[in-house]
């Protein structure tokens, strides 16, 4: 099975429901494939990686922020 080398996403079954008066019945199932490239995998190493994990790889890495709603330790311990 094809499959993406960094998140092991793979295929799926999926089937489609046809409305027929006021009901919903179920079709054939197909498969559904994720969208994978060859790219450079970070060991060096080509392999098949999905497109949302090329995505992620090009992304920078940041310093973590808090989370939204959430004051900083510092901030907190400056309020008393």
């Amino acid at each position: 099975m094809r499959q993406c080398a960094i998140c092991g996403k793979g295929s799926i079954m999926a089937g489609t429901r046809k409305l027929l008066r006021g009901h919903y019945n179920p079709t054939n199932w197909s498969r559904k494939y994720p969208n994978l490239q060859k790219a450079k995998l970070p060991s060096g190493k080509s392999g098949l990686v999905c497109t949302q994990c090329i995505k992620t790889m090009a992304k920078p890495v940041w310093a973590k922020a808090a989370p939204v709603g959430k004051a900083m330790p510092a901030v907190v311990a400056s309020a008393k």
